[in-house]
């Protein structure tokens, strides 16, 4: 029998490690720091970033933007970047094992299956949406239809975009890589176009004096809550991030491509959607690029953006297999994986069949995880870096045995659910998410912001008085 080649070797091997809860080894990671780099701006600016730009203009003008694009984004990802990436890399874990040194090794595994289940499914069906939405448009312009954003045509193209993402994302992580390499670029190339198009038709100064898309708004408000989407938008990243970083060759290569893709990439996709919006009159990405650039060369962007689309469903897709594939023990190690992919899909199905409800309530969504995430990727900080000082018992991370360092109580450990809770009632108090009504302290506090300080502060607090007095949470060898 003849040898398979290098390359089949090393890419086999890798799939089979990195589609594992297990540590993976130094020599199964398959990512450079440019490699990470091109998987993270191929995430970033799909068009969700044109979305959040667009959200953002109905707040704020162009200088306000720009501003509270670049403060949000860059809180949010700097934390982001730190606190499920650099676990992970260091000792090879999947990123919602990590948790298991926080809330339990049973309390991480609720978290994973509640995340993946929710966010990853809400996200795939947004994107898959836009999709159908771009492809209606090239169609409505070429032929003359008039698709609605409801119709059934949108809602069995992101049908289509959903199963195309199922069936790359079949292939494992090297997929992600392959395809990044040639939709990164190009994404580039897309926003850039897009932004000199704005520039040559409308101009600085024009641009400037344009008025938010909404009116009649308190403008200091308004402004808050411009950083305060952008917050939420960088920590919607959370969930991904780490077991993408898992791939990579080392902590340099796990870090800084989150700045070039999530946030550097991210920032100028926004502030192009902000711009794009402010100009148009109209926050939906895909209703600007064909005004833009007519129908040659906005059309061929409207099309390429609505594939790019397809590889962030596959990078978010990838993630959420991970996290459940590990955290749901046995049951989903014996499933097939295209079958446990297809369960991780089958909710955006569901929702590209609601494209108003889904697609309308932007903020709203981002909203309802960076509730969630905010006070999560706080405990996270607190727990790895302060806490523990960087020191894991990677042992006790798989052993769910009561006694075990990390078993906490029942598996679960109750500090720290209680103090995600405090942090998540916190950021209702000053959002309400559920009508995205502000209150007046968050007119200088944000949510997102004293979510994370209570909750973060509130754990060590008491992991200090209540755990280690326990002798729960093995802090005493990791903290010493």
């Amino acid at each position: 029998m003849s040898r398979a080649p290098r390359r089949f070797q090393r890419t086999a091997l890798a799939d089979a490690g990195s589609t594992s809860d297990l540590p993976l080894l130094t020599k199964d990671r398959i990512w450079s720091f440019w490699d990470f780099s091109a998987a993270n701006i191929g995430l970033a600016i799909a068009t969700w970033a044109f979305l959040q730009g667009g959200a953002v203009a109905y707040y704020v003008g162009a200088k306000e933007a720009v501003a509270s694009i670049v403060i949000g984004y860059g809180i949010s990802i700097f934390l982001v970047a730190l606190a499920p990436c650099i676990p992970a890399i260091r000792y090879g874990i999947e990123q919602f094992v990590s948790l298991r040194s926080a809330f339990g090794t049973g309390g991480a595994r609720a978290i994973m299956l509640a995340l993946s289940a929710l966010l990853a499914a809400a996200w795939a069906a947004v994107l898959a949406i836009m999709c159908g939405h771009a492809f209606a448009n090239v169609w409505n312009a070429l032929f003359g239809t008039d698709f609605a954003t409801d119709s059934l045509t949108v809602k069995l193209m992101g049908l289509s975009a959903v199963v195309v993402s199922w069936v790359i994302l079949m292939r494992g992580p090297t997929s992600i890589e392959t395809v990044n390499k040639i939709v990164a670029p190009g994404l580039v190339v897309v926003t850039l176009v897009m932004l000199v198009l704005i520039f040559t038709q409308v101009g600085w100064s024009e641009l400037v004096a344009l008025p938010p898309l909404a009116s009649d708004v308190d403008r200091h408000m308004a402004f808050m809550l411009a950083i305060e989407l952008n917050i939420a938008g960088g920590l919607a990243w959370w969930p991904n991030v780490g077991n993408l970083a898992r791939l990579t060759r080392s902590s340099r290569a796990a870090y800084w491509p989150n700045m070039i893709g999530l946030f550097l990439a991210s920032v100028i996709a926004a502030v192009v959607g902000a711009f794009s919006a402010l100009a148009l009159g109209s926050d939906d990405p895909t209703q600007w690029m064909i005004p833009l650039g007519g129908f040659v060369l906005g059309g061929l962007a409207l099309v390429f953006v609505g594939f790019a689309n397809i590889t962030s469903i596959v990078a978010q897709g990838y993630a959420a297999l991970v996290a459940v594939r590990g955290g749901t023990g046995n049951i989903g190690r014996r499933m097939p994986w295209p079958v446990l992919g297809a369960v991780i899909l089958i909710p955006a199905v569901v929702l590209v069949f609601f494209p108003d409800a889904t697609y309308n309530n932007y903020g709203r969504f981002v909203s309802w995880g960076a509730i969630v995430l905010g006070p999560l990727c706080a405990i996270q900080l607190v727990d790895f870096f302060v806490l523990r000082r960087q020191r894991l018992d990677i042992r006790a991370m798989y052993d769910n045995r009561s006694g075990s360092p990390y078993h906490y109580t029942g598996g679960f450990n109750l500090v720290a659910f209680a103090s995600m809770a405090a942090g998540a009632l916190v950021y209702a108090l000053l959002l309400n998410p559920v009508d995205y009504v502000p209150s007046e302290p968050f007119r200088w506090l944000t949510a997102s912001l004293p979510s994370m300080a209570v909750a973060g502060g509130l754990y060590w607090v008491l992991s200090r008085t209540v755990s280690m007095r326990l002798g729960q949470g093995g802090f005493t060898s990791s903290s010493d």
